[in-house]
């Protein structure tokens, strides 16, 4: 009887112990939370885009998509860095702090970074939770320098031709006449609006490059106008210049004075040799005379003075030269007497 007593006291105690810790500890006899699960961020993917384009430099819009599940992550930031392809050197770093990201989701992180409109960048996403890095990914962008800046486009191009998958010149020509060694040459230049709205008051530059040398024989701007949308204009102009000589057609679209467009074609005036494009030339028999302006003869040049053979310093000699000679000629006599 006395061993049950004892046994069922012991029993009591260890109950009372168990009572008293969990009344101490709280939470020790509740379930466990769901809040408390490890958290999982991943860097699905990472586009790029441009947002701005100028002169010099480039604004390119990024968007880090991360995947999330489990519990949730505090703390949040994604930290983009655009490192120069050429040199490693990192040109621009940028931070975004997203918070607390809860639930199975997939959020989108945007960030804009901005670098020089030159060469290529290696574009690296970093992603962070409560300090720690949990997450990277790599991105690339080449040809930086190839994006048009907004002042650069224009909707009016140069008008490319085919006739029978044969590519025909946007620049053509004829020529209206030949007079003392010069030819004069009626070019059209066809020009496009391939926009949805009317262009902007455009104007067309056009000069004959002499193919060899590169020296302008001529040059004329002509104002093109308005084009509506989807048509064609045909801007005409004429160029004349030295005869037997082979030329390059440049054709350059300005709005308001800045190159939006350009093109050239041949015109091939030698008799033997033929340009095509994309074509290294010979050497040919260039005279730059053919090439000079004609301009009004000067007037009021003095003639050059010329230079006498009796100066100052002969006509001294010749009288020193006399001196000693009748010094001489006395002193003869005066021996001889």
């Amino acid at each position: 009887m006395r061993r049950e007593t004892l046994l069922t006291g012991g029993v009591v105690v260890v109950v009372l112990t168990m009572l008293i810790g969990a009344t101490a500890v709280p939470g020790a006899l509740s379930e466990p939370d769901d809040d408390v699960r490890e958290s999982y961020l991943d860097l699905r993917e990472t586009t790029i885009e441009p947002a701005s384009v100028d002169g010099q430099t480039v604004t390119l819009a990024i968007d880090a998509r991360l995947s999330h599940r489990g519990g949730p992550a505090e703390n949040v930031t994604v930290e983009t860095r655009a490192i120069d392809a050429d040199t490693g050197l990192v040109a621009t770093t940028t931070r975004q702090s997203v918070g607390t990201v809860e639930g199975e989701r997939e959020v989108s992180v945007r960030s804009n970074i901005t670098v020089e409109r030159a060469g290529g960048y290696r574009i690296d996403t970093i992603v962070y939770e409560d300090g720690d890095r949990v997450e990277t990914g790599q991105q690339s962008v080449q040809n930086v320098d190839a994006l048009t800046p907004a002042y650069a486009r224009s909707t009016v191009t140069f008008q490319r031709f085919e006739n029978a998958g044969v590519p025909l010149d946007s620049i053509t020509y004829r020529i209206d006449g030949v007079s003392d060694n010069r030819t004069t040459l009626n070019v059209s230049v066809y020009v496009t609006n391939a926009g949805n709205n009317p262009s902007t008051d455009l104007s067309l530059r056009l000069r004959a490059r002499q193919a060899d040398s590169n020296v302008i024989a001529d040059e004329s701007t002509v104002r093109v106008g308005q084009i509506r949308p989807g048509r064609t204009e045909i801007v005409r102009t004429q160029l004349t210049v030295p005869d037997d000589y082979n030329y390059w057609l440049d054709g350059m679209l300005l709005s308001d004075g800045v190159i939006v467009g350009t093109e050239s074609s041949p015109a091939n005036l030698h008799p033997t040799e033929r340009l095509q494009e994309n074509e290294t030339r010979e050497q040919v028999g260039f005279q730059s005379s053919d090439f000079e302006q004609d301009r009004p003869a000067e007037q009021g040049m003095d003639e050059p003075q010329q230079t006498s053979a009796e100066g100052p310093g002969f006509t001294a000699l010749i009288g020193l030269l006399a001196v000693l000679a009748s010094a001489l000629l006395v002193a003869r006599r005066q021996t001889n007497e």
